[in-house]
């Protein structure tokens, strides 16, 4: 089953569409129902995330959808009032960020300083966790959460995961050789042994580029649903939406991927680097 979040999303849009086919503005079912536009503009836009099965059916009874595409979307809005199990960790995982990336068929990563999450083994994440100011118990729940996250990669719907990785951001654990050899040699065995992950090296002899903004993830989902973006911040990261945006993000990405390693030649230096550890 795709995430709750994805579902959630589909089915605002779906509602808007059939609004739209039905001839009727924000304030017209307003009216009708009694309700506020205020209420069926958060639907609308998701910012009320669990719009009740009851509240829907009267939305469908009033657009005139009925029979079999009647029960496809009650099912949709099911589906999407469902708890997913990244709620359990929103206290060591951006949970709006997990929640898309749970039903994404696609995601390019770019991780800044950091080797991307998806790619990390425990220590690492522990190390990461410690350096962010975690106790050693949210240190357990983060490493325990970023395994779960790292289901997708051999499950679910994700075909294609590409990461730039900076050459940096294994620099920066050099002083613990033991670590750098494990994370070096799982990020090669990722890279080899699954045909849906991609690792591109960028050195960093490459000098100042356009990902020194800060780190960012692009999403793409089936069903002919719109990418996001995803823009990492101190104070939590942000989806961003707008189509403008996300193009920006991908010429970003576009950049990065050209001017970093090619995958094959990263997998070299990584071996090497495994090697000489």
């Amino acid at each position: 089953m795709s995430s709750p979040t994805v579902r959630r999303r589909r089915l605002s849009a779906e509602l808007r569409r059939r609004r739209v086919q039905a001839g009727m503005t924000l304030s017209d079912v307003a009216d009708e129902l009694e309700w506020s536009p205020a209420k069926l503009g958060h639907i609308e836009t998701g910012i009320r995330k669990w719009p009740s099965v009851m509240e829907v059916s009267a939305l469908l009874q009033l657009y005139g959808v009925t029979g079999g595409q009647r029960e496809a979307i009650l099912t949709l809005v099911r589906e999407s009032r469902l708890r997913p199990w990244w709620t359990e960790y929103e206290d060591v995982l951006p949970s709006a960020y997990v929640g898309n990336e749970a039903g994404a068929v696609s995601v390019q990563c770019y991780a800044g300083i950091l080797v991307p999450d998806l790619l990390q083994v425990p220590d690492y994440t522990a190390t990461v966790a410690r350096a962010l100011g975690h106790g050693e118990h949210a240190a357990e729940r983060m490493v325990a959460a970023y395994l779960k996250r790292q289901e997708i990669l051999d499950h679910g719907g994700l075909v294609r995961y590409h990461a730039i990785l900076e050459e940096d951001a294994l620099q920066r654990v050099s002083g613990n050789l033991g670590l750098l050899r494990a994370q070096t040699s799982r990020i090669v065995e990722l890279a080899t042994e699954s045909d849906r992950v991609t690792v591109q090296l960028l050195p960093t002899s490459a000098g100042p580029h356009p990902g020194i903004a800060g780190p960012f993830s692009i999403m793409e989902f089936d069903e002919d649903e719109a990418a996001l973006a995803y823009v990492e911040a101190t104070q939590g990261g942000t989806i961003v939406e707008a189509e403008d945006a996300v193009a920006a993000c991908k010429r970003v990405w576009s950049e990065l991927s050209r001017i970093a390693v090619s995958p094959q030649a990263t997998l070299g230096i990584l071996r090497r680097m495994a090697l000489l550890t």
